[in-house]
């Protein structure tokens, strides 16, 4: 697998400055540049993870996208070129910019601008989160995971699965169609979803902590509209999260307890049981669409469908055993 990790993305901003106050106060970004052509959010200890720049329009204007190394990045382009899609050397000068040793850039079959970079620049400046958190899960799983929108899973699939190597987790076909798919142990770094239009539907960003994702729904519960989807934790990810609208009117899911996968080894599989085990009630979509999420929810609910609680070392604590039923189904499952 070539690609490594999601490392950036770049977002066109008609109101940048909208997003100052919402990348800190809201999301707990750390606003590392502000200037006419950029605002440049960190969220660990990269130069940069989130770039807003100004334009005529809202919404995603690249994705940088982490390989290896020099020769991982030629290997690519090389491959990109046999298979006839056009492939240009970033210069010096976005190669600063980006704050990467080298890049090239190409497209997918849906418009979407890719920056394939090597080198990111890390600083030994400590990130100072906009807000009060504990901080962003981040390292080799890169800086969370894109969702994008598609008008037909054919037009966009075969590109990144066969072509750029990704790897599918797992799809969904009711009550809409979705790929999910990974480029290392984060369940998914990319989804596709089929809608009959190409765009950004959201970004996630996972912290290393439950409260943080809390906190952070009281605030949004504090704007009016803020929040598009409430909090609930899915199915195939088992992520808590939920979802708020961007001043550039796509979301942001905003997580914790992410699902890793074993890459070598792993199965995908059709997730039947909808998008989310409870909540994450939605305010978008057909009301088709969402009376099939709530019953497919509900009919998780009532064959006892359940999932492990995904914790880090040192973040979580165990409770004395002190109630025999709860010992009697635990040795039952061993």
């Amino acid at each position: 697998m070539t690609i490594q990790a999601l490392g950036y993305v770049g977002i066109e901003a008609t109101a940048p400055e909208d997003w100052a106050g919402y990348g800190t106060g809201f999301l707990g970004l750390m606003l590392a540049e502000r200037s006419a052509a950029q605002l440049a959010f960190r969220m660990d200890d990269r130069r940069q993870r989130l770039l807003v720049v100004p334009g005529a329009r809202d919404g995603a204007r690249f994705f940088g996208w982490e390989v290896a190394d020099a020769a991982a990045l030629a290997g690519l382009a090389a491959r990109l070129e046999a298979a006839g899609v056009p492939v240009a050397r970033g210069d010096r000068a976005l190669a600063g910019q980006r704050r990467v040793a080298d890049l090239i850039v190409t497209q997918d079959p849906l418009g979407n601008r890719l920056e394939i970079v090597h080198g990111a620049e890390v600083t030994a400046e400590a990130f100072r989160p906009g807000r009060c958190i504990s901080g962003f899960r981040t390292g080799a799983l890169g800086m969370g995971h894109a969702v994008l929108t598609v008008p037909r899973m054919a037009d966009a699939l075969p590109f990144y699965r066969d072509l750029l190597g990704f790897g599918v987790s797992d799809y969904v076909t009711n009550p809409f169609h979705a790929y999910f798919l990974h480029v290392n142990p984060r369940h998914h770094s990319l989804a596709l979803i089929e809608t009959g239009q190409a765009g950004l539907h959201h970004l996630m960003v996972e912290l290393f902590n439950l409260d943080d994702v809390g906190q952070g729904y009281d605030l949004a519960q504090g704007e009016e509209d803020r929040v598009a989807t409430t909090i609930g934790r899915h199915t195939n990810d088992f992520m808590t999260s939920f979802y708020a609208r961007t001043p550039g009117g796509f979301l942001v899911e905003y997580g914790w307890g992410g699902r890793q996968v074993d890459v070598e080894r792993w199965t995908p599989v059709e997730m039947t049981s909808g998008p989310s085990l409870w909540g994450h009630d939605r305010s978008w979509g057909s009301p088709e669409m969402r009376a099939a999420a709530r019953r497919l929810k509900l009919e998780a609910a009532a064959r006892g469908e359940r999932a492990p609680v995904q914790v880090l070392p040192g973040n979580h604590q165990l409770m004395p055993g002190e109630c025999a039923w709860w010992e009697m189904v635990r040795a039952a499952a061993e």
